[in-house]
């Protein structure tokens, strides 16, 4: 007579993946006399471990106006490292296809372009916000995407 005993356990493997992605984003929208911008960039990260994140964002910005009208659509990837629970350093390589048709002198100038962008910044981090400045080190003064190669940024990831 031969007995058998059979014990078996389904093997359950729950990845913390999705447990460990923050989204986040930027919404813009603006207007006045002749003018509209708007503007959406999503994002998300993952989080590595409590000192290092990173991932991926798209970008789109539209502005017009009486003479000038602007088309920018691209995706950035992002770094954030937190060295200690209230500072934050982030480095983020962002790439633009650029539309820009002005139509005040004659003839209509047009042009498309793509940019590129290396944001290196520095923040003050409390929860999910982060309050700083990143400064473009690649930025020239005649890319016409920019003012300045400083930005003051507000980033937030729920």
């Amino acid at each position: 007579m031969l007995l058998s005993i059979a014990d078996t356990n389904a093997q359950t493997t729950t990845s913390d993946f999705w447990n460990r992605v923050s989204y986040g984003g930027n919404l813009g929208l603006s207007f006045g006399n002749g003018y509209f911008s708007g503007s959406a960039a999503p994002s998300a990260i993952y989080t590595f471990n409590p000192y290092f994140s990173a991932g991926p964002g798209l970008n789109f910005s539209y502005t017009k106006e009486e003479f000038y009208k602007a088309t920018l659509v691209g995706g950035s990837l992002i770094a954030l490292v937190n060295p200690y629970p209230y500072v934050q350093f982030s480095a983020e390589l962002e790439e633009l296809y650029v539309s820009q048709n002005i139509t005040y002198y004659e003839p209509d100038q047009s042009r498309e372009f793509w940019n590129t962008a290396l944001f290196l910044g520095l923040g003050y981090r409390t929860g999910p916000v982060t309050v700083g400045i990143r400064y473009n080190v690649l930025y020239q003064a005649d890319d016409r995407v920019y003012a300045d190669a400083f930005q003051p940024f507000l980033r937030v990831y729920f």
